[in-house]
């Protein structure tokens, strides 16, 4: 019954998605624009059906679930598109109404992009800084947001799964004496959730206290089902919880499911859903592991 009420309020979620989402909040990741490239904060994005590109404000937009259904978790979701543009709608939009009807909080990334058109970019530094930032912030404007500072997790497609690979496994730490008061707040994700990750940045090694995973691609994704696998043996090997679902068929960029014909595909967020409960980011547990902020 559970799983059936969620598919209805995921489909209708992703009819009004279609329809086209109202106004949400966006804040950029810094006030005066990125740094060495404030002068560059003003240049329009440029967006054409699904995909969005020349980022050069990165930011944050503000999902909320509807009024009265928070639980206090959050997510930074990290879109993906290889580096050249963002898959914006179906690897940003669609996750985050999904997340909302979960009672998740959830901040789109729009992380400039290494491989865009004459982009001043580096993947390895600046995607990267972008997604330092971003978490940051949203720890630091925990309480405004109402979302537990515990609980935040980082969440990327493909080449944001990259992103999460930078992220997630160090350097995370905040600078204690850093002027801006954001950048002194830990970056480190409670939890991540890797869909179909770029290869580029799998870590070497994970340390016992990595953040639980939650990953998910098919067999049949000759990109980007290998990093999974490799993911997978790391947490295993440093014993930090983990849960994946490897799907024979599917392929690449399927999203979040809706796009294939595979059953298994279809209702791979709900497995996600179930996920979220049984590690208690829905809802918080005693024993929680806590990030100092």
């Amino acid at each position: 019954m559970r799983e059936i009420v969620r598919c209805q309020i995921f489909a209708i979620l992703l009819f009004f998605c279609a329809l086209g989402a109202s106004a949400q909040t966006v804040i950029p990741l810094w006030e005066k624009g990125a740094p060495g490239f404030e002068s560059r904060r003003n240049e329009p994005e440029q967006a054409k059906d699904y995909w969005v590109k020349n980022i050069h404000n990165p930011s944050l937009t503000v999902y909320a679930p509807p009024a009265g259904t928070a639980n206090g978790a959050a997510v930074v979701v990290c879109p993906g598109g290889g580096h050249r543009l963002l898959v914006y709608n179906s690897e940003g939009v669609a996750p985050a109404k999904f997340y909302n009807s979960l009672g998740i909080t959830v901040f789109i990334l729009k992380y400039r992009l290494g491989r865009d058109t004459l982009s001043p970019y580096k993947i390895d530094v600046h995607a990267k800084q972008d997604g330092y930032r971003a978490m940051r912030l949203v720890r630091s404007r925990a309480a405004e947001f109402g979302i537990d500072p515990n609980r935040i997790g980082l969440m990327g497609f493909s080449a944001g799964g990259e992103v999460v690979d930078m992220i997630a496994f160090g350097g995370y730490d905040g600078d204690p004496n850093a002027p801006d008061p954001i950048d002194r707040a830990n970056a480190k994700p409670n939890f991540i959730v890797q869909v179909y990750p770029g290869p580029s940045y799998v870590p070497a090694t994970i340390a016992p206290d990595a953040p639980p995973a939650f990953l998910v691609a098919a067999n049949d994704d000759a990109c980007c089902s290998l990093p999974l696998i490799q993911l997978l043996q790391l947490y295993r090997e440093a014993k930090v919880p983990v849960e994946l679902h490897m799907y024979a068929q599917g392929d690449h960029a399927f999203n979040m499911g809706t796009n294939r014909k595979q059953k298994s595909i279809n209702h791979w967020p709900d497995r996600l859903a179930d996920w979220l409960e049984d590690s208690h980011i829905l809802q918080p547990k005693k024993d929680l592991k806590k990030v100092t902020h």
